[in-house]
């Protein structure tokens, strides 16, 4: 259980984020088609999981314009924003945005996403959504980057993602 704020009311998810050097776990999650996105759809690429509680907030959709802009210049790289918007939500954000760099993926068919990644919220005012984090996922899956940020209504530390993904 990791421990996180909302407006500085603890809240906690269920399990751990994965550690820099474990293998990241699998992923099945739904693009705005309905179309299914496995891990092994990104087999050899790097992947950013841009992941937040819903896009009909500021900062949520603020995360997802910040990765789309630095996206197009990632060489071998894939972003994906995960939450548990419903797909079509998700979709038609991207697509009123001009945001065509980013994979908007829910969640919403796949609790096992949030709990395989320690971000499903199990308390709090946000219960049921997933948490703000940041992973980097290696070519070879392996979890190079990891931010839980801390209170979830900030923005993460994309630079600091951004540099892994420059190394």
């Amino acid at each position: 259980m990791e421990t996180i704020y909302f407006k500085g009311t603890p809240c906690h998810t269920y399990g751990n984020v994965p550690q820099v050097g474990e293998k990241a776990p699998c992923f099945n999650l739904v693009t705005p088609e309905l179309n299914e996105v496995h891990c092994s759809d990104f087999e050899g690429k790097r992947i950013v999981l841009n992941v937040f509680p819903s896009l009909d907030t500021p900062v949520c959709a603020a995360s997802v314009r910040r990765f789309n802009k630095e996206a197009s210049s990632l060489e071998n790289t894939v972003v994906l924003c995960v939450s548990m918007d419903l797909p079509f939500a998700a979709g038609r954000f991207c697509e009123v945005e001009g945001l065509k760099d980013v994979i908007p993926a829910s969640a919403f068919r796949s609790p096992m996403f949030g709990e395989k990644y320690g971000l499903t919220l199990v308390d709090g005012p946000l219960a049921g959504l997933l948490a703000r984090a940041v992973i980097v996922i290696d070519a070879d899956r392996k979890v190079v980057y990891r931010e839980l940020v801390e209170e979830i209504t900030n923005e993460p530390k994309y630079e600091e993602a951004l540099e892994v993904l420059k190394k």
